[in-house]
């Protein structure tokens, strides 16, 4: 199948792929009373004596927005608002589909970090919880802790889903391949929003004394001018916090120069970075998560011709796809279910030893659950609620 020509084909004939139903018919004058004038003005009433009655009689309890504005959708950049629909209506699709949960596209047509800021606080009264969606990087980081504060759960997919995936995978990998996750070298490509909360996620750096977390030896990270290290001079804000917990040595150098040596590469960059030979300079039995789209940075056959022992990418069409779809749903039906004010670092590592412990057996072809199970968002959700409410206590 000719997936792009056939997914033009779809939304032409759908002109678009969600839509807003009601969850009763108005069929009488009783029915209208009810919905609407005048019985309506009862619960209006109710939330204004007690604000926090609004999860009782409003959609606020299984509502979340889905917050973009265009400068980094998928692999095609910065395509603005508008052209970022149909991904933003397709994510509303993932989250109905594996958490039941209502969620609404809001494409912002501004790249201003403190207009976006201002809207997503002028909106949220009708929002139980925001997914910030393909932001770029280092906005996206700023974007997500001023608004921390909101009181309800603002998570940005990008970074944190998928480190959580991420970790997951490697929490089985490493055991299928007889190491320690606190003996790995890690070298990860990409110092955008996945690549460096990937790093925070397997250094633990938010909640190191947590016993959910088992941080990884060493990290180093590379952009697309190779190592970051202490001497460049030409480091955002957000690479300069990472060498806080990355690069302990200072090394310096390419991609290929952290390689060596390095039981694990995770990739969130550009395609066709690697080649077999490139892996060989890894340690023995190595861990490749190639997470470019819709090429990866090396292809599963040349990785593990190099001596690759796993191999995981973003696509579906091959082993271990680590998609966010595998945590995103659960984390926010967890978090929207205890009402949890905000995604604690302890909810995302709840979420990370879920996916992986679903899976009882893993194999080299599986180390993280198929993205259709659909078992797997109820895992994650249980998981993170329990946490949630030891931290915040129950309020659902």
């Amino acid at each position: 199948m000719n997936y792009f020509e056939e997914s033009l084909n779809l939304h032409r004939s759908l002109k678009g792929k969600i839509r807003v139903s009601s969850k009763m018919d108005v069929r009488s004058k009783d029915d209208l009373s009810l919905v609407y004038s005048p019985g309506v003005a009862e619960p209006c009433k109710a939330i204004h004596a007690n604000p926090e009655d609004v999860y009782k009689y409003t959609i606020k309890s299984n509502t979340v927005a889905i917050v973009t504005d265009g400068s980094a959708v998928l692999g095609l950049g910065d395509i603005g608002a508008l052209a970022s629909i149909p991904v933003m209506e397709g994510k509303a699709m993932l989250f109905k589909r594996f958490a039941n949960i209502d969620a609404f596209p809001i494409c912002l047509d501004t790249q201003d970090t403190d207009k976006i800021i201002e809207t997503v606080r002028l909106i949220a009264p009708v929002f139980g919880g925001v997914n910030l969606e393909d932001i770029s990087a280092p906005r996206s980081f700023e974007i997500e802790r001023r608004l921390q504060d909101l009181g309800i759960p603002v998570f940005h997919d990008d970074q944190h889903g998928t480190a959580i995936v991420t970790l997951a995978g490697l929490l089985n990998g490493s055991k299928l391949v007889g190491k320690k996750m606190e003996d790995l070298r890690v070298v990860i490509n990409g110092a955008g929003a996945a690549g460096i909360a990937i790093a925070r996620l397997l250094k633990a750096v938010d909640n190191p004394d947590s016993p959910l977390a088992t941080p990884v030896k060493e990290i180093i990270i590379c952009d697309s001018k190779g190592i970051i290290h202490k001497d460049r001079d030409n480091l955002n804000y957000a690479k300069k916090e990472a060498l806080e917990f990355t690069n302990p040595e200072n090394k310096t150098g390419s991609l290929q120069d952290a390689l060596v040596g390095a039981d694990v590469f995770i990739g969130v960059s550009i395609a066709n970075l690697l080649t077999r030979e490139d892996i060989q300079t890894m340690a023995r039995d190595s861990i490749i998560f190639a997470m470019a789209n819709p090429t990866p940075e090396i292809m599963p056959d040349e990785a593990k011709a190099g001596g690759a022992a796993i191999v995981g990418t973003g696509r579906s069409d091959l082993p271990n796809q680590i998609n966010n779809v595998l945590g995103f749903p659960g984390i926010f039906r967890g978090a929207l279910d205890a009402r949890a004010p905000r995604i604690t670092p302890n909810m995302k590592l709840a979420a990370a030893r879920a996916i992986a412990e679903h899976i009882r057996n893993p194999t080299v072809d599986g180390v993280i659950p198929p993205t259709l199970d659909e078992q797997v968002a109820w895992r994650v959700a249980d998981e993170v609620r329990r946490v949630a409410e030891e931290e915040f206590g129950q309020k659902g």
